[in-house]
């Protein structure tokens, strides 16, 4: 089966060829043809198999070649980085037509957007928040959509838009064309469906837990002590044939940790979590597609908009929390049908959290293998040379600011250590009525009383006018003696 043969333009065809998109994925041979004659569709499979061209191609073609300027179709997406990467997908498809596309987002100066909207693009890609807001505003008007798409409508009910996505369905005409993807489909999802679409057709390309990811993806468990996962993720990074790789974690903290760390052991790691600005995160993704950097670190949030065909490796640095999490997250390796390898850690405290992954994914290992980063079986399944380190680059050298930066201390401290006496004299002194003074006032009468009377004091040199003198010359004239 061939684009050409499910109804495809021509140059849609030619410019999806230039890339090496030359037969259609399950899911697009099922979806597009039903998708140009107009019927709403429920779109389930697998992440990574070719979802965006399975509505992208219908809604463009259903456009037309020229379209009228003005908002004709919107598509809504739950990331801020799957609505970069379905918008890089849309304009390929379009490259040869004249139709624009704008992405609309939150994280970004509205002008940029504002801007596009005022210069006619046909085509929305955005995530609820923004698209609420810019509506709000009455600078996107939906009251023109004809085409409709709702992209990993799971995972926007994990983050709580369903109210957000009723709001946009009820500023679009009745009778748009809709169209809902997912790699899953909970009950929520299916009850949104049948509210807003009309007789749409529900195609399961794959079944949602079994199938071409599964078959092509090779899973490794193992308990490790959270110690020495640093260790262990710096040997497999060193692994034979690894290229790309995806470090998940669960929260921003332990992301921006592991990217320093794994830095400073010489390999070359971009991270993608909440704590970046938008236009960091964006430079981060630009330079794991280019191969700029071949280590990407990223929490949950990111997982949507990582879409890149050549990502050998994904590493769970911390187990998921539910088998649909687990599912999305090795579903950034192995795409396009090509082979990966999913590793992920299992803690003492999270093996419950395996125990279900393992029964719903039906894995048959119930107990993760535990392993050091010296296991021989970590070399043996990862292909991992003998004798590999976890260290590729010496440990840097210690900062020249941070040797700068002590000396001045050190220096204050000398001279808080020189003042320290004289001020501890004055409130020690037990001379005349100014014993319990502190002021500046008092220690001028002190010195001349201590300069007049050199004797002064007890029989044993003890007294406080000899200790005065030799803290703060060490000269004059000594104590009389016995």
């Amino acid at each position: 089966m061939t684009f050409t043969e499910l109804g495809v333009d021509g140059d849609i065809v030619d410019v999806l060829a230039t890339k090496g998109i030359l037969e259609p994925f399950p899911i697009q041979t099922q979806t597009i043809p039903l998708g140009l004659s107009g019927q709403d569709i429920i779109g389930q499979a697998k992440t990574g198999t070719g979802k965006t061209l399975g509505f992208g191609i219908p809604i463009i073609q259903r456009l037309g070649l020229s379209p009228a300027p003005g908002v004709q179709a919107l598509v809504v997406v739950p990331t801020r980085e799957l609505a970069v990467q379905v918008t890089e997908d849309l304009e390929l498809a379009t490259s040869r037509r004249d139709t624009t596309i704008v992405s609309i987002y939150g994280g970004k100066a509205y002008e940029g957007q504002i801007e596009q909207l005022k210069a006619g693009a046909q085509i929305v890609v955005g995530t609820p928040g923004r698209l609420l807001d810019l509506a709000g505003q009455r600078l996107l008007s939906l009251a023109n959509v004809r085409e409709m798409v709702l992209d990993e409508a799971d995972k926007m009910l994990d983050l709580g838009f369903l109210p957000d996505i009723e709001k946009l369905f009820a500023q679009t005409p009745a009778t748009r064309h809709t169209m809902l993807f997912s790699a899953t489909m909970p009950g929520p999802i299916v009850a949104l469906a049948r509210r807003f679409m009309n007789r749409p057709v529900h195609i399961r390309a794959t079944d949602p837990d079994e199938g071409l990811t599964q078959a092509n993806i090779k899973h490794l468990i193992y308990r490790a002590h959270s110690m020495d996962k640093d260790e262990v993720i710096a040997r497999i990074l060193q692994a034979n044939g690894r290229g790309k790789t995806v470090i998940f974690t669960r929260t921003k903290r332990a992301a921006a940790r592991i990217q320093e760390e794994l830095n400073d052991r010489g390999f070359n790691a971009g991270a993608v979590h909440g704590d970046l600005s938008q236009e960091q995160r964006e430079r981060a993704m630009a330079a794991f597609k280019a191969g700029k950097r071949d280590v990407l670190i990223a929490t949950d949030v990111a997982a949507r908009g990582i879409d890149v065909d050549d990502v050998t490796h994904v590493i769970n640095h911390t187990i998921p929390d539910d088998p649909d999490t687990y599912l999305h997250r090795a579903g950034r390796t192995g795409r396009a049908g090509k082979t990966g390898i999913a590793v992920t850690f299992v803690d003492w405290e999270d093996l419950h959290k395996w125990a279900l992954i393992n029964r719903a994914l039906d894995f048959g290992q119930p107990e993760p293998t535990e392993t050091y980063s010296s296991s021989p079986h970590l070399f043996s399944d990862l292909d991992i040379p003998a004798g590999t380190r976890g260290r590729i680059a010496p440990p840097r050298a210690p900062q020249a600011a941070a040797s700068s930066s002590a000396a001045p201390a050190r220096e204050s401290a000398r001279s808080g250590e020189e003042r320290a006496p004289r001020n501890r004299e004055r409130t020690r002194t037990r001379s005349g009525g100014s014993a319990g003074s502190t002021g500046g006032s008092s220690a001028a009468p002190q010195q001349a009383h201590a300069e007049h009377a050199p004797g002064s004091g007890t029989h044993d040199g003890a007294g406080s006018a000899p200790r005065r003198r030799r803290r703060r010359g060490g000269s004059g004239p000594a104590a009389p003696s016995a």
